[in-house]
C-alpha cells in the first residue's frame, strides 16, 4: 500500500538512512515516478505542518546523489558528545544501561556525526566503570519511585544500608536527586518528624512494595529540591548551620563551585580568603578534610573542635 510505503520511507529517514530513489523503485518493485511522488508527499506534509514537526526537511544532496532527513531537533555532535561525557562520568548506571541509552541517543544525531562519536567514546565505553549496585537495574528501580512520588503511594522497601546490614522501611516518596554518582530517594517516614526527610541510595533498593495507601500532599513537609542541593554535600542528613573558613588554596573557585551558599566575606591577604556557606549535615566536613591545609574551619565552635578531633585521628595513623 503506498500509505505504508510511504510511512516506511519516512521512519527510514528518520534513523538516519539516506533515500535514494531508484534503490527504493526496485525494492518496492514501483516505478521512479512512484517514490518521488512518495517523497514529495512527505515534503508536503513537512510544509504544512510547521507547527507539529518543527523544522523539518527532506533535502536533496547532489553530491550524495539521495535525499537526507535534516531536523532542527537532531543534537549536534558537540551537543550530544557533551551530554554522554556526563553520562558516562556520572557512572550511575550498569554498563548494559548506559550503552543502550548511548546506542538511543546517537540515533538522534546526524547519520555524518555517529562515526565520529563512536570513535571519540569508543574507549571511554569500553573502560567504563560504573558504581556497584544492588538493584538489578537502576532506571527501573529510578521509574517505580517516580511513579510511586506522582501517585503519592506509601511503599515499603528492602534496603542496604553503608554497613551492608539489610533493612526495612515504610516510606513516604516525595523527590529524587543526582548527586556525586547516585540517584537519591527523599523521603519521610510514616510516623517520623514530620520536617525531617530521609535519604536512600536508590541503587541500594532491593525492593519495593507499592501499598494501596496514598498520603495527602500536607502530610509531608513542603520539599525543596534545589534548597537541599545547593546546601546538602554528598547527601549527608543533618541540621542547617552557617559555617565559616579560611581558604588558601591555588583556586577559591573550586570551592565557590563544589558549595553554592558558598561567598567570599573577606580577603585576607596572601591568597587566602574568608568563606561563610550555609550546610546541612557532615557531608561538609568530608570535603573540608578533602582539602588537607588549605582549608582551617574557624565557626562553627562544634564543626572545629570536631575537624580538630578528625585531623588528629587521621596523624595517630601516620605515627611510629
Amino acid at each position: 500500500m503506498k500509505q505504508d510505503r510511504v510511512l516506511e520511507i519516512f521512519f527510514r529517514s528518520l534513523h538516519g538512512e539516506n533515500i535514494k530513489v531508484r534503490d527504493l523503485a526496485n525494492e518496492y518493485a514501483v516505478s521512479t515516478k512512484s517514490i518521488s511522488r512518495d517523497i514529495n508527499d512527505l515534503k508536503a506534509f513537512m510544509a504544512d505542518h510547521r507547527e507539529l514537526v518543527g523544522n523539518t526537511e527532506l533535502e536533496y544532496s547532489h553530491k550524495d546523489k539521495c535525499y537526507k532527513l535534516h531536523m532542527d531537533s537532531f543534537l549536534t555532535n558537540k551537543e550530544l558528545f557533551a551530554l554522554l561525557e556526563v553520562l558516562i562520568g556520572a557512572r550511575a548506571f550498569s554498563q548494559a544501561e548506559l550503552w543502550a541509552l548511548v546506542d538511543k541517543l546517537k540515533r538522534l544525531t546526524t547519520p555524518e556525526d555517529r562515526p565520529k562519536l563512536t570513535e571519540l567514546l569508543r574507549k571511554e565505553l569500553f573502560n567504563y566503570p560504573p558504581v556497584k549496585h544492588d538493584c538489578e537495574s537502576v532506571q527501573d528501580v529510578l521509574w517505580q519511585l517516580i511513579n510511586c512520588i506522582i501517585g503519592r503511594k506509601e511503599i515499603s522497601v528492602e534496603y542496604y544500608r553503608m554497613d551492608r546490614k539489610c533493612t526495612a522501611h515504610r516510606l513516604r516518596p516525595v523527590s529524587i536527586m543526582f548527586t556525586d554518582y547516585y540517584f537519591y530517594l527523599i523521603a519521610y517516614t510514616e510516623d517520623g518528624e514530620q520536617g525531617h526527610p530521609y535519604y536512600f541510595r536508590v541503587d541500594r533498593v532491593k525492593h519495593i512494595t507499592e501499598h494501596r495507601k496514598s498520603f495527602a500532599a500536607d502530610e509531608v513537609a513542603d520539599f525543596n529540591e534545589g534548597e537541599l542541593r545547593k546546601r546538602s554535600l554528598f547527601m549527608w542528613p543533618g541540621p542547617l548551620r552557617t559555617i565559616r573558613f579560611e581558604f588558601s588554596g591555588p583556586s577559591y573557585q573550586a570551592a565557590l563551585d563544589k558549595i553554592p551558599t558558598a561567598r567570599i566575606i573577606e580577603r585576607m591577604g596572601n591568597g587566602k580568603y574568608l568563606i561563610e556557606a550555609e550546610t546541612y549535615g557532615d557531608g561538609i566536613k568530608m570535603w573540608l578534610l578533602s582539602q588537607g591545609a588549605w582549608v582551617k574551619v574557624v565557626q562553627p565552635a562544634e564543626l572545629v573542635e570536631a575537624m580538630r578531633a578528625e585531623i588528629e585521628k587521621m596523624s595517630n595513623l601516620y605515627k611510629k
